[in-house]
Formats: C-alpha cells, structure tokens, sequence
C-alpha cells in the first residue's frame, strides 16, 4: 500500500475525532503562527492539515491567506464541507508535501503538526526541508511539532522517528534560526498521553 493509499483508507475508515493526533484545538500551533504573523495578511499553509480544527481557528482569528495541504483528498474535502461557505476563502492542496509544487517564496508561515516524523529516511527529510527553503519567504517562519523523545515509535501503523528540540532543529540545519522550542503532553481521544516536540524557526 503506496502512501496516499494508506491515508486515504485511515480518512474514510475514521472520524476525525477518533484518530490519535486529533485535538480539538491546537494551541500550542495557533500561539505559535501569532507570535510569526501578528499581522493577519500573512499568507499560511498548514502541511498535513487534514481534518485538523486549527483553520477554523486561524479563520476565526482574522487570517484570510491560508492553504491546507494533504496527501488525503477526502480530509481535505471534509474539512471543507465542515466549514461551510469559509471554506470557499481556502487554497486546497491534496499533494504529497515531498512533490507538491508550491509557490517560491510563498508563505510567511510554514506549520506543521505530525507530518514531519513520518519522514523516517534521510533523503525525505532533506526533500522535506528543500521543499521549506523553497516556499517559505526569507525572514518567514516555520512552526513544526513532531513526536518527542518519549513518544510513541509507531502511529497509525507506520514507524515514526521522534525528536528532541535540538535535534528537529538540527534536522533543519543552519538556515533557520530557532526561536523557541516546547514540550507538549497530547491526550489522544482514548486518554493516552503522547509527548511532542515543538520547534519555531526563523528563516534566515
């Protein structure tokens, strides 16, 4: 089963509030992109946003330049029923983050909640942060949380690697400056907890 596949069967076989990474709001994510883009004209793009709540949030907070991108047609196609008529204000992409051709020097903020621990050979994750330098505008921001040291080795049933804060920083190398780093304790819907690691990182 290719990628794509895999998560386009986790879509249709779930709720969006059964599966473990689900919250119902992701604040620790929203406090981030404030502090990167006070001002609410700053263009957005949630990677692996899926059916997550945090472009409800970012709607409701006044920012209006804002794309979700997922590799599952069908999260992103329920988040959009979900938010009605708003959800006409959104830029939808249902890509692979590793080939999706997105814009240079496109975004102010680039966040990422949990797609970048599924990145478990070295060459993704050097496209991955390619992809990063590519879209995201010098002096641009980007918010990425990841599993932490005592995460889970394993979700939805594919191996995942964790990080600690110098290490996802390391990961990303020289070009971003780290700003500030995190630890959150995640409730999975079920009541497990999970540990994951924020870091918030300038372009420079």
């Amino acid at each position: 089963m290719n990628t794509k596949t895999h998560w386009e069967s986790v879509y249709h076989s779930k709720p969006a509030d059964a599966v473990s990474w689900y919250a119902p709001h992701l604040e620790a994510s929203l406090h981030y992109i404030e502090q990167a883009a006070p001002g609410r004209e700053a263009a957005v793009i949630d990677v692996g946003g899926g059916e997550s709540t945090l472009v409800d949030d970012l709607l409701a907070a006044g920012y209006h330049d804002l794309t979700v991108l997922d590799i599952s047609a069908k999260a992103l196609q329920d988040t959009r029923e979900r938010l009605g008529p708003a959800g006409d204000r959104i830029k939808w992409l249902a890509a692979n983050i590793l080939e999706a051709e997105l814009p240079a020097a496109g975004y102010e903020v680039w966040h990422d909640r949990a797609v970048f621990h599924f990145l478990t050979q070295p060459e993704q994750r050097q496209r991955y942060v390619a992809q990063v330098l590519r879209a995201l505008k010098p002096g641009g921001h980007a918010v990425v949380g990841t599993f932490g040291p005592e995460g889970p080795t394993q979700c939805s049933g594919l191996e995942v690697a964790r990080y600690s804060p110098d290490e996802l920083h390391g990961t990303f190398g020289r070009p971003f400056e780290l700003i500030e780093s995190s630890t959150e304790l995640h409730q999975t819907p079920w009541g497990a907890t999970q540990q994951f690691v924020y870091c918030f990182c300038r372009r420079q």
